[in-house]
């Protein structure tokens, strides 16, 4: 690619990323798709558009029926278990090392900004990387879990100490967010002079009023994302191509 190549788009992020000293990510499943893995609600294609998730991810089908919650969420860990960050990840990683990005917030539960090498990643959705016991608090690392599920774990699969059925250490339909990491995430966005959100439709609540709060305190929006978003007017710019192709365009802008 020559820099005659990098789209005005590209080139007028990477200047907002030049100039600011502040810049805070936001990422979506939408960063997650060149890895392989499905968002939640593209028309045709989202992983909701195949399964009702009130009747497969919600807290109250994990407490009443944990076998039939399993039953989905057992298909969806394999299915995440040799997945593997893309380049978009990468670049994200690559700007915090250069000291251009203080911090990833993220909605994604798959654990690939830290394997891409990003230090200071939110996941306000919780991650896959353990199972809890919600009885003594116990966790199971995902490896563990995966093993069982393929080695034909029909049910539940259970804490050692208590026998109780183990829970993902993610944000299930029905619960409330985290509070550490919403904390985190409003103090990352009440600082950012710039926040680049990238793969996010920046629907769901309350991470999608994140934005506002960075523009409510005089910061700047960027967007890198598919389709139309609630804050499109508002944004500084808005890169709506494929992901890898135009971070690695604004990396070269940099």
């Amino acid at each position: 690619m020559t820099t005659a190549s990098v789209s005005r788009d590209a080139a007028r992020l990477a200047e907002l990323i030049r100039s600011s000293s502040r810049t805070v990510v936001l990422t979506g499943a939408g960063i997650s798709v060149p890895s392989g893995i499905p968002d939640f609600r593209t028309p045709g294609k989202g992983l909701w558009e195949k399964v009702n998730p009130m009747e497969v991810a919600h807290i109250d089908v994990f407490r009443r029926e944990p076998d039939r919650f399993w039953h989905f969420y057992g298909q969806r860990f394999s299915s995440l278990k040799d997945v593997q960050p893309n380049d978009a990840h990468r670049a994200v990683a690559d700007l915090e090392r250069r000291g251009l990005v203080r911090g990833v917030i993220t909605q994604n539960i798959d654990r690939l900004h830290r394997a891409a090498g990003s230090q200071r990643v939110v996941e306000v959705h919780g991650s896959i990387e353990y199972c809890v016991c919600l009885d003594c608090r116990g966790r199971v690392h995902h490896d563990r879990i995966v093993e069982q599920v393929e080695a034909g774990l029909t049910g539940a699969p259970e804490c050692e100490a208590c026998i109780s059925p183990l829970k993902p250490n993610v944000v299930l339909f029905g619960e409330m967010l985290p509070e550490d990491a919403m904390s985190e995430a409003y103090d990352l966005a009440s600082e950012a002079d710039l926040m680049i959100a990238i793969g996010s439709s920046l629907e769901v609540y309350p991470v999608a009023s994140l934005p506002e709060v960075t523009l409510e305190a005089g910061g700047r929006l960027a967007l890198v994302t598919q389709g139309r978003t609630p804050y499109d007017r508002r944004a500084d710019v808005k890169l709506a191509g494929d992901v890898v192709q135009e971070l690695s365009q604004v990396l070269q802008a940099i």
